[in-house]
């Protein structure tokens, strides 16, 4: 890898993505929306070249892809454009990737995988999505296939980390770091999977560098499964957070749904928050090595320093 892009850098796994391909001595564009987010984010950083751009706009695409060799794509859409927006937005990378004769390495989540199978779910797993996002996901997925472009699509669980906006487990955090009411969505019983973002990053970077890897999808797991009760109490032990965290129901998320669009749209994703899917990532240690595993308290501490 020469020279790599990154669309979407500014978001939580982009911006991990930035850095690990900087810390690597590799030559990186940082390419988004705002201008003044990419200088915040990556004005020190010797080896990042900022791009602002709208990828919706296949002319700044090309103009910013041009002349790189790979492509990350760590876009993140609201749930609500979906529909609309993600087969365009697909569409216009590919095109770029296709112009450029670049290799595409697409940041992905669970959803196109369905319903938990009763196992952990490994990429021979079927695909079974019983969900809008989950289907539209899984299109996707067919348009890198047919484009004959090298890709590598990698499925992650829920992020945390520096600079993650709107995930489930930032959103206790942050209230609890303000010493404010916190909630937490889902049981609280219940061990799910949150991936540190730095963590997918340094993966997914090993799989992009790996000719072997493309025209391949492959799962990137968390540490470990981990109960809310036990992330509460990493956060208490971090924070000195004394107030109770009340859960969030899906007849609160109901609710609240009919105020609020993005959270409506969360709704149908209630599944994975009663009967959690968890990725197997045997696949990556038997062909790549060993996945990047920062313990859950030091992952939720260095997020926390993050945020104040």
């Amino acid at each position: 890898m020469k020279k790599a892009i990154v669309l979407g850098a500014t978001g939580g796994m982009g911006y991990a993505l930035v850095k690990e391909l900087s810390n690597r001595g590799i030559q990186v564009t940082a390419f988004a929306r705002k201008e003044e987010k990419l200088s915040r984010f990556f004005n020190d950083e010797s080896q990042v070249t900022i791009a602002r751009g709208d990828a919706f706009s296949i002319t700044e695409l090309e103009s910013a892809v041009n002349d790189h060799d790979i492509i990350f794509h760590a876009i993140n859409l609201p749930y609500a454009a979906w529909e609309t927006k993600l087969p365009v937005l697909t569409k216009n990378i590919i095109a770029s990737a296709q112009g450029h004769d670049a290799k595409l390495v697409i940041v992905d989540n669970i959803y196109s995988y369905g319903r938990n199978p009763g196992k952990k779910v490994t990429e021979t797993t079927p695909k079974s999505p019983h969900t809008k996002k989950g289907k539209i996901r899984l299109e996707m997925e067919k348009l890198y296939e047919q484009s004959k472009v090298p890709y590598v699509v990698a499925h992650f669980p829920d992020f945390y980390g520096p600079h993650v906006e709107g995930s489930i487990l930032g959103f206790t955090l942050n209230k609890a770091i303000q010493h404010k009411k916190a909630q937490y969505v889902g049981d609280q019983s219940l061990a799910r999977e949150h991936i540190y973002t730095p963590d997918g990053a340094k993966a997914l970077v090993e799989l992009a560098l790996n000719d072997d890897a493309y025209g391949q999808r492959w799962n990137i797991p968390a540490t470990d499964t981990i109960t809310g009760e036990e992330i509460i109490q990493i956060v208490r032990d971090l924070t000195k957070y004394e107030k109770k965290v009340s859960t969030v129901t899906k007849n609160m998320l109901r609710f609240v749904g009919l105020f609020d669009k993005q959270m409506r749209e969360f709704i149908e994703l209630q599944y994975l928050y009663e009967d959690p899917v968890i990725l197997s990532g045997e696949k990556y240690e038997k062909i790549i090595g060993p996945l990047p595993k920062t313990p859950y308290v030091e992952g939720i501490k260095r997020t926390i320093a993050s945020m104040n």
